[in-house]
């Protein structure tokens, strides 16, 4: 029996790919509580619980598309191609989440622990939104970086948006990953 637990999340993180586009159905409000409360299982020194999550509707994607394109311009575009680009880009999936690292002082948890705290609840995340038959890609890009943007969202200029995660269904099934030979990527260390 645990054999066969432990093929099941092995599957499941092997088959996980990033889907650049989406469609409905999107994950339903018990489906995306499942999700977060799996981010939320991520290691966390001092408990400290830097990840939060801000979700963007179907319905707000075009209002949140504007927001892009205003904090794109904010930070120095001036081609009208590309802002009109960046204010496409909600339309890529039928809901997103900004996955957020809320720095906190803490003398023993600097703060790329914090952010890296956040990586791994937004890797327990796309895993359980996979498990559940869903698809994402995790993007960012000089955008989240916007002081506009993180005002607009309610967020502190030194909160860090980890990224923008798009969530839906494949359009269309993707080959599989090949298979890395991890040999070539671990080393034993010896004195």
């Amino acid at each position: 029996m645990v054999d066969s637990k432990l093929q099941i999340v092995h599957d499941n993180m092997h088959q996980r790919q990033s889907i650049g586009h989406l469609i409905e159905p999107a994950p339903n409000k018990a489906q995306l509580t499942q999700a977060f409360q799996a981010a939320l299982t991520a290691p966390d020194h001092h408990r400290l619980k830097p990840t939060h999550f801000i979700q963007i509707e179907t319905e707000q994607r075009e209002a949140f598309g504007l927001l892009l394109a205003d904090a794109v311009a904010d930070l120095g575009e001036t081609d009208p191609v590309q802002v009109e680009r960046v204010k496409s880009h909600p339309f890529r999936a039928p809901l997103l989440v900004l996955a957020v690292t809320r720095f906190q002082d803490h003398p023993k948890v600097p703060f790329f622990e914090q952010t890296l705290s956040t990586g791994a609840a937004v890797q327990n995340f796309l895993l359980s939104l996979q498990a559940q038959g869903f698809s994402s890609i995790w993007r960012s890009g000089a955008v989240v970086e916007s002081a506009l943007l993180k005002r607009q969202l309610g967020l502190n200029d030194r909160d860090l948006i980890s990224g923008i995660i798009y969530i839906g269904t494949a359009v269309k099934a993707i080959p599989s990953r090949v298979d890395v030979d991890s040999a070539e990527f671990v080393t034993t260390w010896q004195l």
